[in-house]
């Protein structure tokens, strides 16, 4: 008896893990769905589709620091590109995905083969209607360290002006 007992205890308790597990893991691969799906409908000049991957609100980052767009003004900057069939294509190479304990939001962080070598993507992801959306995306070029004296002095003369020109608006 004590080993029925025993065994229908280990038995519950894995079950119960499990299936504690198996909703995250179902919610990461549709989570890994949409980003690369929307990587490809950028790299496919499918406009429709990569808009149609993010909220309302979504706010796009690049790797210029003036790069800063809310949703309709990014949707100008890139309608011409995907129009001309000349967009971007970023290859994920690997990426982490984590999400809230309530299941409504998530984070990732990603490496991409792009055209600028290594870059860094990450941002937010939010549940709406039952369907994940991208909130925001952060697009940022690595530099190896070895690198980062070089890349310094040529930043130097065009980000210190831009420093001072933000500054002074506060």
């Amino acid at each position: 008896m004590k080993k029925i007992l025993i065994l229908t205890f280990s038995v519950v308790i894995c079950s119960s893990f499990t299936s504690g597990r198996m909703p995250e893991d179902k919610e990461k691969v549709k989570i890994h769905q949409l980003l690369d799906g929307w990587h490809k409908a950028a790299a496919n000049a499918k406009f429709e589709t990569y808009f149609e991957a993010t909220t309302r609100g979504f706010v796009f980052m690049g790797t210029d620091a003036t790069e800063y767009w809310d949703k309709a003004a990014f949707m100008n900057y890139a309608k011409p590109y995907f129009d001309n069939g000349k967009t971007w294509n970023f290859e994920p190479i690997e990426r982490h995905v984590y999400i809230s304990v309530d299941r409504n939001s998530a984070w990732f962080d990603e490496l991409l083969d792009t055209q600028m070598k290594i870059c860094r993507g990450s941002g937010v992801i939010l549940k709406q209607n039952g369907k994940w959306k991208i909130a925001q995306y952060v697009l940022s070029m690595t530099v190896p360290n070895e690198n980062t004296d070089a890349i310094v002095k040529i930043k130097t003369p065009i980000e210190s002006v831009l420093i001072q020109k933000i500054k002074n608006l506060k």
